[in-house]
């Protein structure tokens, strides 16, 4: 059943749409006025209120690819509320369109609930595949595929993980990990809510190149960032 929480900040009533517990804690989908939240144990993820940071994590990876490559293959790390699927899937130069989502209830909010109508129909795209799986787990698989593109949205930022387990994804093990799935000349693009200097120092000492910070302006607070950096060979 809907829940009506109080007010935040002189915005419009919270009303708690579904709540789920699973094997990495609690998730929770919020409306908020018009708009939708993802809540994973009691932390914010996002929302449908503004998704240009996420549709730049998407667009600055496919620039910063060589222009003669045909059909690259782009793994999306997190479905959230579905923008960067989308943008992905109405972008015909991509090929092969791989999402990993460990929650099942996000799977689930989008092909049969409110968020549906963020990723657009994307999910019924014949390029895309929905991984239910934990991205670490995912990344670690040692016949795992390749991909052109590594474009991840799975925290708050390298430096405000949603779960302990991932900060390892952002140190020199993860990177390297994340290195060997992207083939060579590819790209791995990370969100993230704030920059962080020292994530793009351990980029260059993972020897990835090309280290750069897009930063996209928010109402209040530090900008959302993409971390862009290739393996170049």
């Amino acid at each position: 059943m809907a829940t009506a929480l109080p007010d935040r900040d002189g915005l419009d009533a919270v009303v708690t749409l579904d709540r789920r517990e699973g094997p990495y804690g609690e998730v929770a989908l919020r409306r908020r006025g018009d708009h939708f939240e993802i809540i994973a144990n009691g932390c914010f993820l996002m929302d449908t209120a503004d998704g240009r940071s996420e549709r730049l994590l998407i667009q600055a990876a496919l620039d910063a690819l060589d222009p003669a490559q045909q059909r690259p293959a782009v793994l999306i790390g997190g479905l959230g509320v579905g923008f960067s699927l989308a943008y992905a899937a109405a972008e015909p130069r991509w090929g092969r369109i791989a999402v990993v989502e460990r929650e099942g209830a996000i799977i689930e909010w989008h092909r049969g609930g409110p968020l549906g109508a963020f990723s657009a129909g994307a999910l019924a795209d014949e390029r895309v595949a929905v991984l239910h799986t934990d991205l670490l787990e995912y990344l670690a698989a040692a016949d795992g595929e390749r991909y052109h593109a590594l474009c991840l949205d799975i925290d708050n930022g390298p430096d405000w993980t949603v779960t302990e387990a991932n900060a390892g994804l952002y140190g020199r093990d993860g990177l390297a990990v994340l290195w060997h799935r992207l083939l060579p000349g590819g790209v791995l693009a990370v969100w993230s809510a704030q920059p962080s200097p020292a994530f793009e120092e351990a980029l260059r000492a993972a020897g990835f190149a090309d280290v750069v910070t897009h930063e996209i302006p928010v109402l209040r607070g530090v900008p959302d960032v993409v971390h862009l950096a290739r393996r170049t060979r």
